[in-house]
């Protein structure tokens, strides 16, 4: 927990950081869009990118600095084929991976 003060009230508030974490993607499975939320703990570098199965990228949703906070990101797969994919999130030297399923 940190402790944000007002400068103009001297008035304390107790915040809890915001954590690193990839929510799963919702709905899912989905056609052809879905929504994928995330948090991130550090102002970093944040990337979102979404690969096929043999791993080869298919999308990239984020792939610049982000401050610390809640995120949601919308994915289009309407040029993609029915199928599993993963979406990786990548920010403050951390990583997370989960599944979505594209459905047509």
């Amino acid at each position: 927990e940190q402790i944000i003060v007002d400068v103009t009230t001297g008035i304390g508030e107790t915040v809890a950081p915001h954590e690193f974490r990839l929510e799963q993607n919702y709905p899912n499975p989905f056609t052809p869009t879905t929504t994928i939320t995330f948090s991130v703990g550090t102002y970093d570098h944040t990337s979102l990118r979404v690969y096929d199965v043999l791993g080869r990228e298919v999308a990239t949703l984020v792939n610049e600095t982000k401050q610390p906070g809640n995120y949601n990101t919308p994915f289009d797969g309407s040029n993609l084929s029915s199928g599993v994919y993963i979406y990786r999130l990548l920010s403050g030297g951390r990583s997370e991976s989960r599944k979505l399923l594209l459905l047509r």
